[in-house]
């Protein structure tokens, strides 16, 4: 996928390092990337409590924690520069999630769309729901309504998990972590606290959603004018484009994760559904365009969502 050269990158729309205040615990962080996944996988195998784990995977207290955020980087300024770095690409991609997600929110749900704040750091991080470290990967805090990316991430997940370097699958992560916004907005996010691991738990559903929501963002991301243009942000997508994102879903699912951590599946453990789940729940948003087909909650079979039946 690529961006439209002349798109202007908002110097101000994303704040560069530093954290969301001071770290509190005890707030579940939504997301994760492949790092983070695989101690968590490892401490619900060694039977330990996601709700604690969060401060193993965010850092203690005399974690370093970043100064606050700073301005956009210098060679971040069009949407040339974001098909060229990567992150300017999540600045830019951040532009085009708020033009999709505020005409799409409040025409399909009646819900004002608020926008969220997000936080490009590297190596520690002090956010409302305790301070983090690069381990986690992307991130959303509820708290603080933030998204946190370390960019890293994206090469992690290729080097690491074979996925796509393409760049709709760093596309696919920023809309996904931006997702659990729309559910945070919606009051869905709370539900994965509460049944926190599973094949068809609250936890796994509320992943999946986030996946959907990626998708619709992907289905209206080149044909949604940005702010005060005709033109959208992203050029048209092409089969590549989505079988990029495809990559990178199925790079996060916790089967793929699980076996490469330990060598083995244990779906009771799944916090995030499987690479097949994750993939189809992307194409069921992409497809559709509708909040509602995205309703995992009620779905009887993750693995065959009704759109695409």
């Amino acid at each position: 996928m690529t961006f439209n050269e002349g798109m202007q990158i908002d110097p101000d729309r994303v704040s560069w390092g530093g954290g969301g205040g001071p770290g509190r615990g005890g707030k579940i962080a939504l997301g994760g990337g492949a790092g983070g996944l695989i101690i968590l996988v490892l401490a619900l195998l060694l039977g330990g409590d996601p709700g604690s784990l969060i401060g193993d995977l965010t850092g203690s207290q005399d974690s370093q924690v970043q100064p606050g955020p700073g301005r956009l980087p210098e060679h971040c300024t069009d949407g040339a520069s974001a098909n060229k770095y990567v992150d300017c690409r999540v600045a830019l991609t951040i532009q085009s999630l708020d033009s999709v997600w505020s005409t799409e929110l409040p025409k399909q749900t009646g819900q004002r769309y608020v926008e969220p704040k997000v936080r490009p750091f590297s190596g520690a991080v002090g956010t409302g729901c305790g301070n983090a470290t690069s381990a986690v990967g992307p991130f959303y805090c509820p708290p603080d309504q933030t998204a946190y990316f370390d960019v890293s991430f994206f090469q992690e997940l290729v080097d690491r998990f074979g996925a796509s370097g393409g760049p709709l699958a760093q596309e696919y992560v920023v809309a996904h972590e931006i997702g659990h916004h729309i559910q945070n907005q919606l009051g869905d996010i709370g539900r994965a606290q509460r049944d926190p691991q599973g094949p068809n738990s609250a936890a796994v559903r509320t992943e999946l959603q986030a996946d959907c929501y990626a998708g619709l963002w992907a289905h209206f991301a080149d044909k949604t004018p940005a702010p005060g243009s005709d033109q959208p942000f992203l050029k048209p997508l092409s089969d590549n484009d989505i079988n990029d994102a495809l990559s990178a879903a199925a790079a996060v699912g916790d089967d793929r994760i699980q076996r490469a951590a330990q060598g083995r599946v244990n779906p009771e453990k799944f916090t995030h559904g499987d690479s097949q789940e994750r993939q189809k729940w992307f194409l069921t948003g992409y497809r559709t365009g509708q909040v509602k087909a995205c309703d995992t909650y009620s779905a009887t079979d993750l693995k065959n969502p009704p759109a695409l039946r």
